[in-house]
């Protein structure tokens, strides 16, 4: 879909992109504040963002309670989310043209005017507590949040997040939201027929009654490497591990491009280096890698599961495959292909209004950047064997590394697997 963007700066310090898809038949919206977890005022009320999420379409200015708030809310068929990571919170709504002006109030009253009490607050409590306690089911979901402390990101597991909730009171609520959601704290983008409505959009967000506030800076924590480590689960079957090579830089919009294409070599497809070619030996049923870029730095993450039997020649695959790219043992025809899938999942993904913000969001919330959609098939097309040979020394070759595994063997045996990684 075809598009324009415009970046806007509100008086009252906000700050966000307005993107015009002309005929779109919906509008889609998202407000975020740099008020996640790692701004709690201690770490003894760290899960407190996400609770301040759950509780943000309760009570109101205008509606007594959640279900009052999502009656009206939804009654056209509109929709609305929220999300919590580290850094962030951010509040997402979609609904029909023909009421963009209502919905974009709704979420005005929502975030300006919440009416936090206790009954709600021990209702989310309880909510929150169970979301978590559920991804402790869930193996995968236990590895990311122990690779980040282990390289030293301050965050806390599962566990010990859970153990947080019993200590946010009313009056932490409170205090949270008013440091953290403030004009100058708050980005957004707003996506939809925007050309002729540009002025009221923004005469809108600016009548927002937020306090001025300040943009906070994203923390920045010493990583360092890693040994292995275990999480022991006596009723594990396998082994659920995650790995990280990180480096201590932002990658460029190019590079990001440059990483999406080797990972399409290594694990993409069932002709790939490592998925392929586990699939293909009956290693694995999946084995999947991305990359993950921050403010200050930016990791090449796998996962997989893999039975006991077959976790060192698994290993040894990634470990040998890895080794060859590095050496440039790459063919013409594998980057070729790489980067016609590239262009590929590029015009599949600007189909909706929603993609269309998807595309732009990563960077502009996390950096402020733009990345520039037009010139996109350009950066594609100018990928070669030399840049992602390059990347891929820089983080396979980088002092900071971890692995990450879940299983009920001993942790000798998932140190001896971080040992053959670190061989490549």
């Amino acid at each position: 879909m075809k598009h324009s963007l415009y970046e806007v700066n509100l008086k009252n310090g906000a700050k966000g992109l307005l993107i015009d898809v002309p005929g779109a038949s919906v509008m889609n919206a998202r407000i975020q504040f740099r008020a996640g977890m790692r701004y709690a005022k201690s770490p003894e009320v760290y899960e407190i963002a996400h609770v301040v999420e759950h509780l943000s379409f309760g009570a109101n200015a205008k509606y007594r309670d959640e279900q009052a708030y999502e009656s009206d809310f939804t009654k056209n068929g509109a929709y609305h989310n929220a999300w919590t990571s580290d850094f962030s919170v951010c509040y997402e709504s979609e609904c029909a043209d023909f009421e963009w002006d209502r919905i974009l109030d709704l979420n005005r009253i929502s975030i300006t005017s919440p009416r936090f009490n206790d009954e709600e607050l021990e209702s989310e409590k309880g909510n929150v507590r169970s979301e978590l306690t559920g991804y402790q089911n869930d193996y995968s979901r236990l590895i990311w949040p122990r690779l980040q402390t282990a390289v030293g990101e301050e965050t806390p597991n599962l566990r010990e997040r859970i153990a947080t909730l019993p200590n946010i009171q009313l009056r932490d609520i409170r205090e949270h939201y008013r440091r953290t959601h403030t004009a100058a704290n708050m980005s957004f983008i707003i996506t939809g027929k925007i050309k002729h409505r540009k002025r009221k959009i923004i005469r809108m967000l600016e009548s927002w009654d937020l306090k001025t506030g300040e943009l906070f800076p994203v923390p920045k924590d010493k990583l360092h490497p890693s040994d292995a480590v275990l999480i022991r689960r006596k009723d594990a079957s396998n082994i659920t591990f995650g790995f990280s090579y990180l480096i201590p830089r932002r990658l460029t919009e190019k590079e990001v491009r440059t990483m999406d294409c080797l990972n399409y070599i290594v694990t993409g497809t069932t002709s790939s280096r490592i998925f392929g070619k586990a699939r293909k030996r009956g290693l694995a049923y999946g084995v999947a890698s991305c990359v993950t870029n921050s403010v200050h730095n930016s990791s090449w993450d796998f996962d997989g599961e893999v039975n006991y039997d077959d976790a060192i020649a698994l290993f040894e695959l990634i470990n040998k495959e890895l080794d060859k790219i590095q050496n440039g043992d790459l063919t013409e025809e594998e980057i070729f292909a790489a980067k016609s899938y590239a262009l590929g999942r590029y015009q599949m993904g600007a189909q909706s209004v929603s993609q269309i913000s998807d595309f732009y969001s990563e960077s502009y919330f996390t950096n402020g950047e733009i990345d520039n959609y037009n010139h996109t098939p350009e950066i594609i097309k100018s990928i070669d064997k030399k840049s992602i040979v390059k990347l891929a020394r820089e983080y396979v070759s980088s002092d900071i590394k971890a692995l990450v595994a879940v299983g009920s063997c001993e942790r000798k045996f998932i140190q001896k697997l971080a040992n053959t990684l670190n061989q490549a």
